[in-house]
């Protein structure tokens, strides 16, 4: 399998960066192929020199970017293709690259979180959750105010704060779930500036935990169906999430309210948004969905 890089001309309108009518226009200026079937995750590094996709075949390819102004129709470059890493022996559907430590965090279907030296393909630096004591992971990330701690979601509707250098589970957050009942976390994500774990819940709900004492510190009815995906802008101010109730949402982190709704993706098999994002300096949004679509909006 492959996946592409594009490039997009900016615009000054509130829309997506390309019309719907020409959207066909738009060609890669570069293909990655390695995997061998379906990637579900990908990450750059904060350089943008480097990147990594995580696949169904349980590996971990790495890359170096390209030059954006390559021409699309040179010969291939084997230079491109860094290595794999190799450890995962199920589908990998989660990556985080730490800036500051130059690591990779990947969460699989095998029961086990991976951390990894994103300078070379070594084999992974620790290993979680290994005998799945937790369940399946289900999303990974840094915590932002706690440089030595991941936070890790799982099958079994528990949430988890590691330390990464004893390897041990510091605190478990609060659960909420009716026993036996646990409900899909699709996302966990840390706050950029604050101790603050927020989770997007199958349940429709959006969800805001303490990282010092793991309580449960607000909840609220987000979307019309799952949500499925979470992104905090640069400044720690404003929350978007992402649902299969084909919108994009923006809210405000400070009153929990909504300021923005827009629809922005087709369902497609009942699905329909599956992530978001928001750019790292600049005023840009993204999303990603069911309906093979990426669309950038300004």
């Amino acid at each position: 399998m492959c996946w592409r890089v594009y490039l997009r001309a900016e615009s000054d309108s509130l829309s997506p960066l390309t019309p719907r009518s020409a959207a066909l226009d738009v060609e890669p200026i570069y293909t990655f192929r390695a995997h061998r079937g379906s990637v579900l995750c990908v990450v750059m590094s904060s350089s943008g020199e480097q990147c990594f996709s995580g696949g169904v075949d349980g590996t971990i390819q790495s890359w170096n970017t390209p030059n954006p102004n390559i021409d699309p129709y040179d010969s291939y470059e084997p230079s491109v293709l860094r290595g794999a890493l190799c450890g995962h022996t199920d589908a990998v559907w989660g990556l985080v690259y730490s800036a500051a430590h130059h690591r990779l965090l990947s969460c699989s279907g095998d029961g086990t979180v991976r951390l990894w030296n994103a300078a070379d393909t070594s084999p992974a630096l620790a290993v979680f959750n290994e005998n799945r004591e937790l369940g399946i992971p289900s999303s990974v990330d840094l915590v932002c105010s706690e440089p030595a701690h991941m936070v890790t979601s799982f099958s079994t509707g528990e949430t988890g704060l590691f330390n990464m250098e004893t390897q041990q589970l510091v605190l478990s957050l609060e659960s909420t779930a009716e026993p036996g009942l646990p409900c899909q976390i699709n996302k966990v994500l840390s706050h950029p500036t604050l101790p603050i774990t927020i989770t997007a819940q199958e349940d429709r709900h959006i969800k805001f935990f303490d990282n010092n004492t793991g309580k449960l510190i607000h909840s609220m009815v987000a979307h019309l169906d799952a949500v499925t995906s979470l992104a905090v802008d640069p400044n720690g101010l404003y929350l978007m999430s992402g649902s299969h109730d084909c919108s994009i949402r923006l809210w405000n982190l400070e009153s929990k309210t909504c300021i923005q709704e827009f629809t922005a993706h087709r369902k497609k098999l009942d699905e329909s948004i599956h992530d978001v994002a928001f750019h790292p300096t600049k005023c840009y949004i993204a999303s990603a969905g069911a309906d093979a679509l990426a669309k950038v909006f300004v």
